[in-house]
């Protein structure tokens, strides 16, 4: 008879097999049914597709969210999730699972092109399209990538989360994993069989892989564990994102209230200046300075200095700021284990936007009256947002990342924060769509706003806290050893120096 744990490591591994070689079974089925044209499953296939096209074509908002929801099972989200999450697994030194997600991400994206072009299926034909998509239809590149990325996802930071949240966890990858694949059947872009045959195949090789992971668990020496504690349940610790962070800020309620509070502050401050700028310096300096610079950039203007004012512009529009945000807060969070950094980033960012609409929207300044290299825009002149986040973003990672090393390379970070802003600044002036004030304007959001935010959430605080416990350390070690200098030569009070001079002179006298 086995022993105990020999007979569950090899229960479960029949069982996974089990699934392994249904899911594959299956596969295969459905994919025989498409391939021979089997008309009941041709005519639900269509008659399906008919169905959502008729319930979701007169609904624009319902098709922005199913196309919102079908976007988490493209490759944009799914590769920046990976790459993102191989990286943090490098800086904690797990190779075996960034090893995993990139032989698992890599298989998955093999799979989809070469059988879509073996099958050869073409994309549903409906009345009223509302969606379109490259390629052919089967199977479900969506569904495929959602189940194994997310799928891979899971297993590997499973053992990261705490017991009463892995069930949780599992019930969000399976919502996900299936409203992505509704998604794509609603907007009319795949068969239900094509969705199907996705999660099939992506089930497939996520136990495939996931198996033999396990084996090579085995090899190695390391004992087997049931797949619902993940892959590596012993690297839990490691790959937790703040293992030894205890809380994020020591008073949440109060730091809630002092943002708010410092939010509308510093709103209102820009409000007055906004106004002031805008409205009431007429004949001044600042008004003819509004005017005069917009005009002799848009005198200056040729076809090299257009394009490269476009590129410099569009590093402080939305996708930029956002991309550059979406990286260093997860590599922050790999690096320093502390969520403090980026919760500092985020309502960093998350202040400015609302900062920018909000008094974008109350003073409501018309643009330079110069020809508009960009077009209409929605919102106003005052203040600058493509500036404002420029230097928000650089400035607070110039703050994060300046105490933190003594690298040559942390101050490429005050350059970005004083050259990116400036590039940006010049680049909006010149194609017309800003005045310097607006660029002023900027510039107090970012003082006061991140201002604020260094008060309230002190982002850096656990470096004096170590600084702290690193002296006094130091302290308690000299003071207990027998080698330093206070101990092996200690001081002779000088009453004792001038007792023995009165002793001395008593002898002599004798």
């Amino acid at each position: 008879m086995l022993r105990r744990p020999l007979g569950h490591f090899a229960e479960r591994s029949l069982a996974g097999f089990a699934v392994v070689a249904g899911t594959g079974v299956g596969f295969g089925i459905l994919l025989m049914l498409v391939r021979f044209h089997w008309e009941p499953l041709y005519r639900a296939d269509h008659e399906t597709a008919a169905w959502f096209n008729e319930l979701v074509s007169s609904y624009d908002g319902l098709v922005t969210v199913l196309q919102a929801v079908s976007s988490l099972g493209g490759r944009p989200i799914m590769m920046w999730l990976v790459t993102i999450a191989v990286v943090g697994l490098l800086i904690r030194r797990q190779g075996r699972l960034a090893f995993y997600l990139i032989v698992t991400g890599v298989g998955a994206l093999m799979l989809d092109p070469s059988l879509k072009a073996l099958v050869g299926r073409l994309r549903p034909v409906v009345d009223i399209p509302v969606a379109s998509a490259p390629g052919n239809s089967f199977p479900s590149g969506h569904a495929l990538g959602s189940i194994v990325a997310y799928g891979a996802l899971l297993l590997v930071f499973l053992p990261a989360m705490q017991r009463r949240w892995r069930r949780p966890a599992i019930g969000i990858f399976v919502a996900v994993v299936l409203a992505v694949g509704v998604t794509r059947v609603a907007l009319g872009v795949h068969y239900v069989s094509d969705v199907l045959a996705g999660w099939l195949l992506g089930l497939a090789w996520l136990g495939v892989t996931a198996y033999a992971f396990r084996l090579w668990r085995r090899e190695r020496g390391r004992p087997a564990r049931p797949l619902g504690e993940g892959l590596e349940p012993e690297a839990g610790r490691e790959i937790a994102p703040a293992p030894a962070e205890e809380h994020v800020l020591p008073h949440p309620r109060a730091a809630v209230a002092e943002v708010l509070t410092g939010w509308v502050l510093v709103f209102g401050a820009l409000y007055a200046f906004g106004m002031l700028v805008s409205y009431y310096v007429d004949g001044s300096f600042v008004d003819t300075l509004d005017h005069r610079v917009p005009e002799w950039f848009a005198a200056h203007r040729s076809d090299l200095l257009n394009d490269v004012s476009y590129w410099a512009s569009k590093a402080g529009d939305t996708h930029a700021i956002l991309l550059v945000s979406l990286v260093f807060c997860p590599l922050a969070l790999a690096f320093w284990r502390r969520w403090r950094p980026v919760l500092f980033l985020a309502l960093t960012m998350f202040g400015e936007l609302t900062l920018f609409l909000a008094s974008a929207r109350a003073v409501d300044r018309p643009r330079p009256e110069v020809p508009h290299l960009d077009g209409p825009l929605p919102t106003a002149s005052f203040p600058s947002g493509h500036i404002a986040a420029t230097m928000c973003l650089w400035a607070a990672i110039a703050l994060l990342v300046m105490p933190r090393t003594d690298r040559w390379w942390r101050w490429l970070t005050v350059v970005a924060a004083v050259v990116m802003p400036l590039a940006v600044a010049a680049s909006r002036m010149y194609r017309g769509m800003h005045h310097p004030s607006d660029f002023a304007g900027a510039m107090l959001l970012t003082i006061a706003w991140i201002g604020v935010l260094w008060l309230v959430l002190r982002p850096n605080e656990e470096l004096r806290a170590d600084d702290g416990r690193r002296a006094d350390t130091g302290s308690q070690e000299e003071a207990t050893d027998p080698t330093s200098p206070e101990r092996t030569t200690p001081q002779r009070p000088a009453e004792l120096d001038q007792l023995d001079d009165e002793l001395a002179r008593a002898a002599r006298s004798d």
